[in-house]
């Protein structure tokens, strides 16, 4: 077995529906603590991936991030990284977790389809050493690998992407400006970096 370690509440469903053995063999087979190969392909061709968090209060929070293919990089088969890239300044995600370092991300390759969910332990830094650091990126966010389970895929349906987000950050290109930052509700809050004369 692995780290799944199921808790008291997931047993009595298990237990309620049957399927505790199920869960066990899959924590047997499927569960690891190291990325493979394929693995590594599914994360490094993704434009996109759910990240959730949790306050110290136990609080949950999941967010979008998005960026050009390979944005996410597999930097060993027990760490990944990515970048974090200028955002509505909330910092919900990373608030969390520099307060609570637990992160869970989940995968999604909507043509195969294919998902993936990786669970870990985060670092965050402004200063990271990172060679050949994303353009655009504020900080960089490091996961150490704890959990590795390729979910079903059955559910997911199959979708293709129509266009390129515009705002994602590329060498030697500026995004464009995205409005809610001249919203008239927001203008007069914003960091200084982003006021406009």
């Amino acid at each position: 077995m692995t780290i799944a370690r199921y808790h008291d509440g997931q047993r009595r469903l298990q237990d309620a529906f049957d399927s505790r053995r199920i869960a066990d063999r899959l924590d047997e087979v499927t569960y690891t603590t190291a990325l493979g190969e394929a693995q590594r392909v599914l994360i490094e061709s993704a434009e996109m991936f759910f990240l959730a968090t949790a306050s110290p209060a136990g609080e949950p929070d999941c967010s979008f991030k998005g960026g050009a293919p390979g944005f996410v990089r597999v930097l060993s088969p027990v760490e990944i990284a990515w970048p974090d890239y200028d955002g509505n300044g909330q910092f919900r995600s990373l608030g969390n977790l520099i307060a609570n370092p637990h992160a869970g991300l989940l995968f999604i390759d909507w043509e195969r389809p294919a998902r993936l969910r990786v669970n870990g332990v985060v670092s965050v830094s402004p200063n990271d050493p990172l060679p050949g650091t994303w353009p655009g990126a504020q900080q960089i966010v490091r996961l150490a690998v704890r959990q590795v389970f390729p979910n079903c895929p059955r559910y997911i349906p199959k979708m293709r992407k129509l266009e390129d987000s515009p705002f994602v950050p590329a060498a030697g290109c500026e995004a464009p400006r995205p409005g809610w930052k001249d919203d008239a509700r927001f203008r007069d809050a914003l960091p200084e970096r982003d006021r406009r004369p």
